[in-house]
């Protein structure tokens, strides 16, 4: 296959690798990575590995580790290269560079240099457990990791019990059980949840139900490889359709149809197409 090599102008340019499957690369991120003056990555390794496989030559040109630990001399160094006219493509390990992975620091100085930060964007761990989670996506929330003690793990969940939105975890396979078991006690284990492993490769696996069924599927389970959990949001299952008519009532009072829907979705935490058909349907209702 043959990558476009043609000269970049200066700049940052953060490139989406895949998540698991290697195919899932970009054409863009390979002619990035074909033509980049220096290549940054968090594990310089697996950045070879991901070039090998696809025919991209380094040509002489460097490949320099840049993760969390760096420091400010690495990102320095990096900043000075750009600010000398060369174009720096950065990789994290997986998936899109800043989003539980390094990179924000890099990104931030770059831009207080004034210099120019391009995305090319491609494989995420979010976006593709939402996809396949069955939950809510118009509105989500990405948390990351959640704190490794329990109770600090716990006091955070009890910060996102009201959030009307699908929560987005990433989680380790030692800790998996002991955080479902805390979602479940802290949100309530009615509450749908999806738990995605290894997303994309050959051994992926989706298992949906609620918390309190997915605490006991995974308390004594010994797994491997990524895992990303979702948890539905609130609310959704609790709420009768006549408090749903009052509401949407009292806001079309003052509000179109379609604004008093969103309204009324955000408040109570349903999915806003949820509420415009019950709004639709009122007509005919009154």
């Amino acid at each position: 296959m043959n990558h476009v090599n043609k000269p970049l102008s200066a700049g940052l340019y953060f490139v989406a690798t895949p998540i698991g499957s290697a195919r899932d690369i970009t054409l863009r991120a390979l002619d990035i990575l074909a033509s980049a003056d220096l290549i940054a990555a968090e594990d310089t390794r697996t950045a070879r590995k991901l070039m090998d496989i696809h025919g991209v030559a380094l040509n002489g040109r460097k490949v320099v580790a840049f993760h969390d630990h760096s420091g400010e001399a690495a990102v320095a160094r990096l900043v000075a290269d750009i600010d000398a006219g060369k174009s720096v493509a950065y990789v994290s390990e997986a998936g899109t560079p800043l989003v539980a992975d390094p990179g924000y620091e890099l990104g931030r100085a770059v831009i207080a240099a004034g210099l120019p930060v391009t995305s090319a964007p491609g494989p995420s761990a979010v976006l593709a457990a939402l996809t396949v989670s069955g939950l809510a996506t118009d509105r989500f929330a990405f948390v990351g990791f959640l704190p490794p003690s329990q109770s600090q793990r716990e006091t955070e969940i009890a910060m996102l019990r009201d959030v009307p939105f699908t929560l987005v975890f990433y989680e380790s396979p030692k800790r998996v059980g002991e955080m479902l078991g805390n979602l479940r006690d802290v949100l309530g284990g009615d509450r749908q949840a999806v738990v995605c492993r290894e997303l994309t490769k050959r051994f992926e696996e989706v298992t949906r139900g609620t918390l309190a069924e997915l605490a006991d599927a995974f308390a004594d389970r010994n797994i491997k490889g990524e895992l990303v959990v979702l948890v539905g949001r609130g609310g959704a299952t609790d709420v009768a359709d006549a408090d749903v008519k009052q509401a949407l009532r009292e806001a079309m009072k003052t509000m179109r149809v379609k604004d008093a829907a969103s309204v009324v979705a955000g408040a109570l935490g349903l999915p806003r197409r949820q509420v415009y058909q019950i709004a639709l349907n009122m007509g005919g209702d009154e």
